[in-house]
């Protein structure tokens, strides 16, 4: 294959191990015939990879992209498009718009690294958030016969789809999602190491000398829980022990969560639930996790695109997707660059209402907060309301004040209402849904199929009744939210697609001006930098950043358009620009 600009455009190359070390290479035509295998040593791969994207910039081909994507990053090399087997073999293999995914079933070793993290094969029930976990990885499936094989495999499951069109769009994004994730690991958060240190003393006291002890105000508040109590020696972080101290101080709870806690009054609990604050944050990020996660002035997290089933991103380190927001200010730009941070007003109320179609709910987000528009329809009193409401209505809330204000929401808004009400009917069946784009919710496990089937059989009890309808409602509570969390990942890749493919065209800053920190390809342009659902940060050159800002806007209104098509629904952004993520 050559790299010949005077050749023709390749459209796909397809890139895998060779069996005796280095890599292979293929072209692939748009009619699908493969071209003569070219071999590539390792230290020839970036500039393989380099110069066939500046000649063809193909849609590379390849199991994993964060099997090879790191590397050519690390050489300076940035590619425009891939196709990342592993992740569209996961959506392809379930997706109800695949009429044909025979082929894709009849090797099992594509099926296990496939596995969304929180769907093992044959496994538990689904979740609909977040994790902290890896998929699991076969080597041999990073060979270039196996790659083509399973792309000519995936080209045939897409080709014979109902909607053939929708899918191609969801494995695109998807695809590109994985570039993103691994960038955004190459270029780091700019990360104030001074300011994090800082907000740990201020909320802990003083670092303590030894890994194992606890800092002051830590220390202090465990005293103030244990005086309480009336027992000196309670091991606060054992929740069994306290547990019992707890109910020999008089106080009945079933279980030591700080939401079941808040609930009683007792001059033990406000301590108790500041220590609880306290140790959570000296876990999860206090300073053992700021000497392994940030150097050199950044943050680097480890990013699981699709690693939840409805799409959205997991993590397999470093908790990018629970910082607290008590250490946002230690998120800070390079000297003379500064923070593009947006996030979008009501992502998964705006998804809703585009696949509805409602007019009435589109109207009441247009331009302004959409639950202050609710409120102004006259059907839900407060903005407190509203929300409570639109969170009852995506999750299933059938008791409580969300269960009562409900089916307010079902006649001011019928169709996005019903909506949801369908999806939900639909997993009681046992069914299953599927996102605008087309992945589809994985079937009941065997669990729930048994407690069904248990109901229906003669002679079943009430209990197994009460069980089967249990069962029924947590799964149509799964598939209402599933159709709405889904299709607002889809939406968040397509925003974050465009974002990325608009930042690549600026032009770099002089090299004095860099940002040496965030690598080769990132130091001197515009880049994400951060990403957490319905919110990116873009770290940016100070010249670039009022044009940065609207890229952020513009590409959100593009997304908008290439999903639903019209742009009737305002994806309303919450835009900053600012030296700290968390100030203006």
């Amino acid at each position: 294959m050559s790299t010949d600009s005077s050749q023709a455009p390749v459209k796909w190359c397809v890139l895998g191990r060779a069996p005796r070390g280095g890599f292979e290479a293929v072209s692939v035509g748009a009619s699908g015939t493969a071209g003569d295998p070219v071999a590539i040593a390792p230290s020839e791969l970036a500039e393989f990879v380099g110069d066939l994207e500046r000649t063809s910039a193909p849609r590379w081909v390849w199991r994993s992209t964060g099997a090879v994507y790191p590397e050519l990053l690390t050489a300076g090399v940035r590619v425009e498009r891939c196709h990342d087997l592993t992740l569209c073999h996961q959506i392809l293999r379930n997706s109800a718009l695949v009429r044909e995914r025979g082929p894709l079933l009849t090797d099992p070793r594509w099926a296990e690294a496939a596995a969304p993290p929180d769907t093992p094969v044959g496994g538990s029930s689904p979740a609909l958030f977040d994790i902290e976990t890896a998929p699991p990885s076969d080597s041999s499936l990073d060979t270039l016969a196996e790659s083509l094989r399973e792309f000519t495999r995936q080209r045939a499951a897409v080709e014979s789809a109902s909607e053939p069109g929708r899918l191609a769009l969801l494995l695109a994004a998807e695809s590109a999602g994985a570039l993103v994730a691994a960038e955004l690991r190459a270029a780091g958060v700019p990360w104030d190491t001074a300011e994090h240190d800082r907000i740990l003393t201020e909320r802990l006291g003083p670092r303590p000398p030894g890994i194992d002890a606890k800092p002051e105000k830590l220390a202090g508040a465990g005293v103030i829980v244990r005086q309480a109590l009336g027992d000196p020696s309670v091991a606060i972080d054992s929740p069994p022990r306290l547990l019992r101290a707890l109910r020999a101080a008089g106080i009945d709870v079933a279980s030591t969560s700080q939401w079941e806690l808040a609930e009683h009054t007792h001059p033990a609990i406000e301590p108790l639930l500041t220590y609880k604050r306290l140790a959570r944050l000296l876990s999860a990020n206090g300073w053992v996790w700021l000497d392994e996660w940030v150097s050199d002035g950044r943050y680097r997290p480890v990013y699981i695109p699709g690693g939840v089933v409805t799409g959205r991103w997991a993590s397999s380190g470093g908790g990018a997707l629970q910082i607290p927001r008590l250490l946002r200010p230690a998120l800070r730009a390079d000297d003379d660059w500064l923070l593009v941070s947006a996030d979008v007003s009501q992502l998964e109320p705006r998804v809703l209402a585009a696949m509805a179609g409602d007019r009435a709910m589109s109207a009441a987000g247009r331009g302004k907060d959409l639950y202050s528009g609710i409120v102004a329809s006259g059907f839900i009193a407060t903005r407190a309301d509203a929300k409570l409401a639109m969170l009852g209505a995506m999750y299933g809330a059938t008791s409580g004040e969300s269960g009562r204000l409900v089916p307010r929401l079902r006649r001011a808004f019928p169709a996005a209402m019903g909506l949801v009400d369908d999806a939900a009917a639909v997993g009681e069946r046992g069914g299953t849904v599927t996102t605008w784009l087309g992945r589809s919710s994985p079937p009941p496990e065997p669990e729930w199929q048994a407690a069904q089937a248990a109901a229906s059989m003669p002679g079943a009890t009430s209990r197994d009744e009460n069980v089967a309808r249990r069962s029924a409602r947590d799964r149509g509570r799964f598939t209402r939210n599933f159709v709405v969390q889904g299709t607002a990942a889809e939406w968040a890749l397509a925003w974050l697609a465009e974002i990325r493919r608009r930042l690549a065209a600026f032009p770099p800053v002089p090299a004095e001006r860099s940002a040496p920190a965030s690598g080769a390809v990132f130091s001197r342009l515009p880049h994400l930098a951060f990403f957490l659902h319905d919110e990116i940060i873009v770290h940016t050159p100070r010249e670039h950043a009022d044009a940065v800002a609207a890229v952020v806007t513009e590409s959100a209104e593009a997304a908008a358009r290439l999903l639903f098509g019209d742009g009737s629904v305002d994806f309303l952004l919450d835009l900053r620009v600012s030296q700290r993520a968390d100030k203006d």
